[in-house]
């Protein structure tokens, strides 16, 4: 029994590794991620998502057609429920270039401003990734949001700030300096927990991924309740993201306002259009 249970343990490993593999490869080569010559970034926050970048890029640059390098950093902005310690541990058992950096600035943000928002803190972690990743001599910084980042970020946007939009799988600095790239977009976070638990990474969590009462945690467990009887719900919305039919939305700027008639001239002289003024 014990021998079958540690077959079926590392059965299950296997697949979850290459469920991710597939899905990683298929976003790379639609979105055209990773080029010859990169030299690749992961933004290591200590969670079960980039570890889980971190390795199956690692996977992907010894077999990948194309050469690329890869490395990792690591901001401490005073937030990590946990000594970071064990996941430079690891990572140096794995041969991994890792580089650990306290941003003083984000430091001085929590003594001065304990009640400042995510905003504020996303632009002092933007600026120091620049300036590590400069540093590093890489060109590509890689992020480890998933699917469900993605599908959150597109119903919050839509739902609290008026827009139909979401995480950009690939964009470039203002600059153009670096371009970022987000490999999981397809990968839900079930298979990026499983692959952690199968690797033995340590996982430190990140104070702002406990909080309650935000927007995100509402909105995570409005998934959780839906997918018990929509399973592929992600996915869905997922392929939603990536078939946009224009004509059927409210933004005139894609929609025929004149018709057939008014593309050809042929409006009857009689025919009157009307606009609403405010007085």
């Amino acid at each position: 029994m014990n021998n079958l249970s540690e077959s079926a343990i590392v059965k299950k490993a296997v697949d979850v590794e290459k469920s991710i593999l597939r899905k990683v490869g298929a976003a790379i080569e639609r979105f055209h991620m990773i080029r010859e010559g990169d030299r690749i970034a992961v933004g290591l926050s200590g969670g079960k998502d980039s570890i889980t970048l971190l390795e199956i890029l690692l996977i992907l640059q010894k077999r990948a057609p194309i050469d690329f390098s890869v490395c990792a950093f690591t901001i401490e902005q005073g937030k990590f429920l946990a000594p970071i310690q064990p996941v430079g541990e690891y990572l140096q058992a794995r041969g991994v270039d890792w580089t650990y950096v306290h941003d003083q600035p984000s430091l001085n943000l929590i003594s001065e401003q304990p009640d400042h928002g995510c905003d504020l803190c996303s632009r002092y972690r933007r600026r120091a990734i620049y300036e590590i990743v400069r540093k590093l001599g890489a060109n590509v910084i890689a992020f480890g949001h998933t699917a469900d980042d993605f599908c959150e970020s597109f119903l919050r946007n839509a739902m609290f700030t008026g827009r139909i939009s979401a995480l950009p799988p690939i964009t470039w600095s203002s600059k153009g300096e670096f371009r970022l790239i987000r490999p999981l977009v397809y990968v839900t976070e079930d298979l990026t927990r499983a692959f952690a638990q199968s690797l033995g990474a340590p996982v430190i969590p990140c104070g702002c991924s406990q909080k309650t009462g935000t927007v995100r945690r509402n909105l995570r467990d409005i998934f959780a309740d839906l997918e018990n009887e929509h399973p592929f719900l992600k996915e869905t919305l997922l392929a939603a993201m990536g078939n946009i039919d224009t004509n059927r939305l409210l933004d005139t700027r894609f929609l025929d306002l004149g018709g057939p008639a008014e593309q050809h001239g042929l409006m009857p002289d009689n025919q009157v259009l009307i606009t609403l003024e405010s007085t």
